[in-house]
């Protein structure tokens, strides 16, 4: 397995992955997730390739206080091979070497499998209600 950043090439295939594991929302358009990302934290979008194949993406970002990953995914054919936990452990590599000192991600209630993941690699859920407001569109 290979581990780089996103390429422009690989946008088709990272799509269709978010759809596979059931990442994308009506409300989010992955096309214009992926612009503002390239645009900010190139560096720090992953993607992991198998037999010039996406098999799983870390969307990650620093706004300085805190690290944040978003769109972590696996290929559900290639679930339980340790690609997530590949992904997570560079994406806290990137981030420590930007002086990072906490990350953070989101899980959807009712996700009890990425639940388990994310407590299985040393993540812990926050005693905090995240509140959000769309300024923009998509």
């Amino acid at each position: 397995m290979i581990l780089r950043p996103f390429a422009e090439a690989d946008r088709a295939a990272v799509v269709a992955l978010w759809h596979e594991a059931g990442l994308t929302r009506p409300w989010n358009d992955p096309h214009k997730d992926i612009d503002r990302a390239v645009k900010t934290w190139p560096d720090l979008f992953l993607v992991a390739e198998e037999a010039d194949a996406v098999v799983g993406t870390a969307m990650c970002g620093y706004d300085g206080h805190r690290g944040w990953i978003y769109y972590l995914a696996v290929a559900p054919s290639r679930q339980g091979r340790g690609i997530g936990r590949t992904l997570i452990a560079e994406a806290e590599v990137r981030l420590t070497e930007l002086g990072c000192p906490k990350v953070m991600l989101m899980v959807r209630r009712g996700n009890e499998q990425a639940h388990a993941f994310y407590g299985g690699e040393g993540y812990a859920e926050d005693d905090v209600a995240t509140f959000g407001k769309r300024l923009i569109a998509d």
